[in-house]
């Protein structure tokens, strides 16, 4: 039997808390923010427009479209949860690593590309 056909819901949570030995899902959660390397980086668009790109947080527990909504209202900016990444509007990549390490994830493991 194959996993992918049972990807989210209720299902998804039982599987994983049997998995687990009965373990809650938010040590899932714990640990998988202990596992990820989160890569931070700025990108200049055209007509020198920066856009602040969060990468690695690629774990299904994540739920890419809420943490980028919560970091869009600290930051005051535009943005949008795609392709597996976050992009952010303007530079804002020290900022971004302080929200993130306030978010529980851990500081060694969130990295700034120059």
């Amino acid at each position: 039997m194959k996993l992918e056909i049972f990807k989210g819901g209720w299902f998804k949570r039982m599987f994983q808390f049997e998995l687990g030995g009965g373990l809650p899902p938010e040590l899932f959660r714990e640990i998988a923010k202990e596992e990820m390397l989160i890569r931070i980086r700025v990108e200049r668009r055209k007509w020198g427009r920066e856009v602040t790109i969060i990468e690695g947080l690629d774990d299904p527990s994540i739920n890419l479209r809420e943490m980028a909504a919560k970091l869009k209202s600290k930051l005051a900016c535009g943005g949008t949860a795609k392709n597996g990444r976050i992009e952010l509007q303007g530079n804002h990549k020290e900022r971004v690593k302080e929200l993130l390490i306030e978010m529980g994830f851990p500081e060694e493991n969130i990295l700034i590309v120059d």
